[in-house]
């Protein structure tokens, strides 16, 4: 079984609600990688199984959204906005000094596994940019102090 027997349980409950079973991919993309960590070649089998999708069908809506990933990540996935109006108002510095932070890279993980990083090109938090966006929580109007205290807020999570 690629996922628990209690969400493949949920995912037939709940994909009765949908029009169609590929209208729930997206969700079900989620609550798999949050239970596995990220979406592996058995999950994304598995899934177009269940949504009645090719693999490849899958694999497309993945390389859409940035939220989901196809390899480990870090426990805490910090992605950054650098898209108009995250740059504007510094998301390119914030995204700067988050990789020296770090000391990673864009798409990298940090070697004990807590951090990972990516550049993105909209979060939708533009009103309040520069912004960040850690796992599902969001961190609006940074500076590289407010970002530091952000991200040792999550170091001390570990």
């Amino acid at each position: 079984m690629v996922v628990s027997e209690k969400l493949d349980r949920f995912f037939d409950e709940k994909i009765k609600e949908y029009p169609t079973r590929r209208s729930f991919l997206v969700p079900m993309l989620l609550y798999t990688q949050d239970e596995i960590g990220y979406v592996t070649d058995e999950a994304i089998a598995y899934l177009a199984k269940k949504t009645d999708l090719t693999e490849l069908e899958v694999r497309n809506v993945i390389s859409y959204y940035s939220l989901l990933h196809t390899k480990p990540m870090g426990k805490y996935h910090v992605q950054v906005c650098t898209n108009i109006s995250c740059m504007l108002r510094g998301g390119e510095e914030v995204f700067d000094h988050c990789r020296q932070k770090l000391g990673i890279g864009h798409k990298q993980k940090t070697a004990d596994g807590v951090f990972s990083l990516e550049e993105v090109e909209c979060i939708g938090a533009c009103s309040w940019a520069p912004a960040i966006q850690v796992n599902y929580d969001f961190h609006e109007n940074l500076t590289p102090e407010k970002l530091d205290k952000v991200l040792d807020d999550y170091r001390k999570k570990n």
